[in-house]
Formats: C-alpha cells, sequence, structure tokens
C-alpha cells in the first residue's frame, strides 16, 4: 500500500493484459516525486498497438513525440501511426486538437500546420530540401470536383489547456500600464465630434498659433508689456469650462466673451510685470522701474485729472526717497514697492481697463471665427469621403453602470494620407507636408502601448502613425515652443507649498503639463487604490485611463474625455488640476456633485498649490468641505514633479 500525501491508494484490478507471462525479476525502484500536474478537461485515451511491449506503458524518455508548434509535449495526443509513410519522412505528424476536439497536421521541419491531411511532395525536406532529386510533378488535368485546398491552422487553436500563454511585455518607465480600472461610470453617448485628420489639425494649429503671436503683439503694442506667461494656454483652459462649441481646441462660444482670467492676468502687468527680487539691488532697481513705468502710463493715456495727479505725485515721492536713503535693506524696498502699487493700481487700472477689454474681446471673436473656419473645412472633407455628419446624440440615456472605457466616435474615419517615419537614435520624426513633430523613442512605444489598450477600430495599426502625428501636433501647439531650455527651466522652478486632500485630493504645479513623480503614484495606487488619473494626457500619464483636455486625439490612447464630463460612480481617483482659478472651482465642485450623488465607494485625491493671501476659492471650498477626510500641506523645496515636456526633448 502506497502512501502519499497522507491518502492511501488501492491497487487497480488485475487484467488480462497484466497477467500475461513476463520474465520475473528483481522489482524496479518507484521514486515519488513533485511532478507538477497539468489539470486537461478532456482527457483522451489513446489505445497502444497489440505489439506494445508492456514496460512501455510508462513511456520511454528516450523515444517522445515530438514537439507541437508552440512548444508543448502532447504526450498521449501525438498520432504517428495513422500518417503514410511518405509524409511522415517530410516531417508531417498528426495531433489531437483538445479544444476543437479535431485532429490536425504538423510539419517539424517547416513549421505548417493544416486541418486536412496534406497532399505528399514527393521529396523529403530534411535531405532534398530543393526538390532536386524528386521526379516531375504530375501533368494538371482540371477537375470540377477537385477537392478544396487545406486550410491553414492559426496557430492560437489546438493549444493545450495547460500550455503557457505568450510572453507579455512589459514597457518600463515612469509609468504602470497594466494596473487595471476600478471606475465605474454611467454610460454616454458617442460623441459628434469628427476624428483628427492630419490635414485638418495642421490647418487648426497654424490659425492657433497666429492667435498666440497676435496677443504677444496686442500685449506689445497698446500696453507696452509682453503677453503673460502661459496666459494663453489658462485662457483656452478656462473658456473650455464654459464653451459649449465643437471645435477641440479653440473655444467659439461663450459667455461672457471678456475672460476674467486673461483680463486677469494682463491687468497685473500693467505698468511692469513685478517679479521677487533676489538681491537687495535688485529690489531697488524694481521699485525705480514701476515709479518710472506708472508715471510714463499716465502722461500717455487719457487719464481724469484725479488719477494723473495721484500717480505723479506718488511717482516723484518715491524718486524722491530713493535719493534720500542710504542703506536701505532689503524688506525696506519691498514695503515701499507695495505701498506704491497699492497708491497707483486702482488708478491704472481705471485708465487702460477699455484697451484690456478690447484685447480679450478681439481674441476671443478671432477664435471663433478661426472655429467656424475649421468646422467648415472638416464638413467639406467628410463630404469629399462620403459621410455624413451624425445627427445630435439623444439627450437622455439609460443609466446603466458600466466599466470607464475610452471615449467612442459616432463618426467613421476618413481616408487617412501617409505620414514619413524617421527613427533616430532616441527619438522619433513624423512629417506630414513639411511639417515635422518630434518625440522620444520611450514615449513613442508607450504611445504603442497605449494605442494597443485602448483602440479597437485599428487593430492593424494602420492608422496609427496618422494619429501620433496628430496628438503630437497638437499638444507641440498647446504647449507653445518646446526647446530643451524650457524644459530645464520648468524643471528647476521651487514650487510653492502644495496642500493635499484625502477623500478629495488637489494638487498642482506652475506648468500645464507637469505631472506628480511615479512613487507618489505608486504610493497612492498601493495604499488609495487609485487607478485613475483627472488631468493627465497620453504622454504623461501613469495609469492606463485618464481624463484629458482633448478627447478627440487622445481617445486612441485611453483617454476618457474632459473630467468635467465624466460621470464617475465608484472608484479612486488622483486630481492634479493645472493652475487656471476657473478650472480648479469648477473641478471641486464638480467633485463634491459625484460625492452627493453617488451612494458607492468614491474618494478623490487633490493636489493644488497651497497659495495664501488671497487663497484660491477652489482652496477655500476643499477646506470647509464635509467630504474632506484629511488635509496635507508638503512645504516648499521638499517636492518635485516631472517636467512637462520631457517627451519633447532628450536627455542631453
Amino acid at each position: 500500500m502506497n502512501e502519499v500525501g497522507g491518502k492511501h491508494e488501492t491497487p487497480a484490478p488485475t487484467t488480462s493484459w497484466d497477467s500475461m507471462s513476463v520474465p520475473q525479476g528483481p522489482p524496479i525502484p518507484i521514486t515519488h516525486e513533485n511532478i507538477q500536474q497539468v489539470m486537461v478537461p478532456v482527457p483522451i485515451k489513446m489505445q497502444p498497438p497489440p505489439n506494445l511491449n508492456p514496460m512501455m506503458e510508462h513511456g520511454n524518455p528516450m523515444q517522445q513525440g515530438p514537439m507541437t508548434p508552440h512548444g508543448v509535449q502532447m504526450g498521449g495526443s501525438y498520432i504517428d501511426h495513422e500518417l503514410p509513410p511518405e509524409l511522415i519522412q517530410q516531417g508531417w505528424r498528426k495531433f489531437w486538437s483538445k479544444r476543437e476536439n479535431r485532429p490536425y497536421y504538423w510539419n517539424r521541419a517547416s513549421g505548417e500546420s493544416l486541418w486536412d491531411m496534406p497532399q505528399g511532395s514527393g521529396f523529403d525536406p530534411i535531405g532534398d530540401p530543393l526538390g532536386i532529386c524528386a521526379g516531375p510533378p504530375p501533368p494538371h488535368t482540371p477537375n470540377m470536383n477537385m477537392p478544396p485546398q487545406p486550410m491553414k491552422r492559426r496557430a492560437s487553436e489546438g493549444m493545450a489547456m495547460g500550455a503557457p500563454l505568450p510572453k507579455k511585455f512589459i514597457l518600463s518607465g515612469p509609468w504602470d500600464l497594466e494596473i487595471p480600472t476600478n471606475v465605474i461610470i454611467l454610460e454616454r453617448a458617442p460623441t459628434s465630434m469628427p476624428q483628427p485628420h492630419p490635414e485638418i489639425e495642421l490647418f487648426r494649429c497654424n490659425l492657433t498659433n497666429k492667435l498666440r503671436h497676435l496677443l504677444q503683439d496686442m500685449c506689445h503694442s497698446r500696453e507696452g508689456i509682453d503677453a503673460p506667461h502661459e496666459s494663453f494656454n489658462r485662457w483656452l483652459m478656462e473658456r473650455k469650462v464654459i464653451d459649449t462649441g465643437s471645435d477641440p481646441l479653440l473655444p467659439s462660444q461663450c459667455y461672457p466673451e471678456i475672460s476674467p482670467c486673461m483680463y486677469r492676468e494682463i491687468m497685473n502687468d500693467i505698468p511692469l510685470k513685478l517679479k521677487k527680487p533676489k538681491y537687495t539691488g535688485d529690489a531697488r532697481k524694481q521699485l525705480s522701474k514701476y515709479a518710472e513705468a506708472a508715471k510714463k502710463l499716465i502722461e500717455s493715456r487719457n487719464a481724469n485729472s484725479e488719477s494723473r495727479k495721484v500717480v505723479k505725485w506718488n511717482a516723484e515721492d518715491t524718486f524722491l526717497w530713493l535719493r534720500k536713503t542710504v542703506g536701505a535693506t532689503y524688506d525696506d524696498f519691498q514695503e515701499r514697492l507695495n505701498h506704491l502699487k497699492t497708491q497707483c493700481q486702482p488708478h491704472l487700472t481705471e485708465t487702460v481697463k477699455d484697451s484690456v477689454e478690447k484685447i480679450c474681446l478681439k481674441i476671443q471673436h478671432l477664435s471663433t471665427e478661426h472655429a467656424k473656419k475649421i468646422r467648415d473645412k472638416n464638413s467639406d472633407l467628410l463630404t469629399a469621403n462620403g459621410i455624413q455628419e451624425p445627427p445630435p446624440p439623444p439627450s437622455t440615456l439609460n443609466s446603466r453602470k458600466v466599466w470607464c472605457y475610452p471615449i467612442q466616435f459616432s463618426t467613421p474615419s476618413c481616408r487617412m494620407p501617409s505620414i514619413e517615419y524617421h527613427p533616430d537614435k532616441e527619438q522619433i520624426m513624423l512629417r506630414f507636408q513639411n511639417d515635422t513633430v518630434t518625440v522620444n523613442s520611450l514615449h513613442f512605444q508607450k504611445l504603442e502601448h497605449l494605442y494597443r489598450y485602448s483602440c479597437f477600430d485599428d487593430k492593424k495599426f494602420e492608422l496609427f502613425l496618422p494619429r501620433v502625428w496628430c496628438l503630437l501636433k497638437r499638444y507641440t501647439t498647446f504647449l507653445g515652443q518646446v526647446t530643451a531650455q524650457s524644459g530645464k527651466t520648468q524643471a528647476s522652478l521651487p514650487g510653492p507649498r502644495y496642500t493635499t486632500f484625502l477623500g478629495q485630493v488637489t494638487a498642482q504645479s506652475g506648468k500645464t503639463q507637469a505631472s506628480l513623480p511615479g512613487p507618489v503614484f505608486e504610493c497612492l495606487n498601493k495604499h488609495f487604490g487609485v487607478t485613475f488619473e483627472c488631468f493627465a494626457s497620453p504622454l504623461n500619464c501613469y495609469f492606463r485611463q485618464y481624463c484629458s483636455m482633448f478627447p478627440d486625439t487622445d481617445s486612441y490612447f485611453g483617454s476618457r474625455g474632459p473630467i468635467l464630463d465624466l460621470k464617475a460612480v465608484s472608484g479612486s481617483f488622483q486630481a492634479h488640476p493645472p493652475y487656471c482659478e476657473e478650472l480648479m472651482e469648477a473641478t471641486v465642485g464638480h467633485f463634491e456633485h459625484l460625492l452627493a450623488d453617488s451612494p458607492e465607494p468614491l474618494s478623490f485625491i487633490v493636489f493644488v498649490p497651497d497659495f495664501r493671501d488671497p487663497s484660491p476659492s477652489a482652496l477655500v471650498k476643499l477646506e470647509a468641505s464635509h467630504f474632506k477626510r484629511k488635509q496635507v500641506v508638503v512645504p516648499a523645496f521638499e517636492h518635485e514633479f516631472r517636467i512637462g515636456v520631457q517627451p519633447f526633448v532628450t536627455n542631453k
């Protein structure tokens, strides 16, 4: 009696086959090894041939059947005696497919597999691979009842149930694209937005660049200042909060037409953009420049007499103080500058108010005109491809809960032009009509992975390069001019303190495309179950599911659209909104609305700057929210971000 694993085995009954006369000898020692068992749902019992030696019942290790194309030893499923000797000599073997429940044929010399028995080729592929020694082929005689040619068998068919799966390639980098989502949303209708096309995208980006340059020219010619840094990007984000137009980039239907974000930023730089001085000499020089600029502005404009009198008197008083004061400290100059600005700024604002409002109106009206031109060009392209514009989506849908999925289109894709592909050592260049975009090789591979996960209408990657070109062109236009120096500057900026809220979370970098470091995302996923980013892009995302600003170009790479349009029911989110006060405030309101409506587990970890004096309204709302569970302040110079232009610059 054998005792294996604490269980008793009863000996099998003796059969007539076992009772045949066999020479007696010493018993064969049997060693019990830990043999890994493979569970097969449909076991197949092969009858041994009559002349089989009884000692071969356990198999001879020196005489095993051939391996399948997948490297799996089939054991008893190998059927050798049913093939003609001619086919066996050519390398053909017959196996049994447990999944399809029928035999198939595999050639171990050529690797070919067929469902039907192959025809004899008349030569040995091993000894005579070219068929030189074989006789001439038989003459062809037409036969109307000729049997069909053998159907080729797919490599994935007939695999044993216990066979190992093919190795999965995981791309290493500052991301983890293998984490599945735990976010459930309400089902939504496909977007009526047309799918991106390189020709349309090039036209849109050229118009956007003209609009950006126009803002700089008007600020310089009318107000004597440069356009505030990244003010155009923040204007795009602020307008998209209230925009009801159809263009994914340019706002076209916004009310009020005067952007409070652009108006506020331009007004803050009049008459001079103030910076925090590093040395005492810089503080003295900035005070002198501000007084001179304020006096020059009030004298060159049609200001009322009271404003002119107050500004000129304070400017002259500042010049007198600078001439008389010797050995003033850094704080003295800063205090004097704050006093001068407090006295003069209201009068300067009243003087230039009409001029600044005209700048904001001009930008908004031109954006509306550009959006109309793009829409007309898109309609012409759809007509040329025989595609009708889809009807508007239904106003109401069944409130069905589904796992979050990328944005879907109701309009089919137009015929795509060819994109030139030029790989380099560290970068990939894509060219369309002499317009070249560049991306790092690692981020290009990341886009391939995201496309494979999220794109369902192009499994053969036939439209991959045109869609990548549209994506890169959109983001290079949105970011403006991208250089290695700008990336370095962005990385070295010392940020303010940041506040983190758990249960709702806020964070923000000074740049629109900066993101959190990888270890922070690992911690959020490990301890809080975060699997979703509320503000990301295909280029800087950590998870493969995220929300982004541009649903049309980003949807093929996993984007769920803008976060303000996402109706989440459950899940754990990370939110790092760009520093745009209107967008941050709308985001906080959207999160509170979702938390109030959902009875299921739902959390937001938000990162926002801890600005004070005054505090942004979004920060005030977060601190007063009854959904807040925890607040953490990270001091300045103790945190860092990944630069936003990282996908476009080399390591050098």
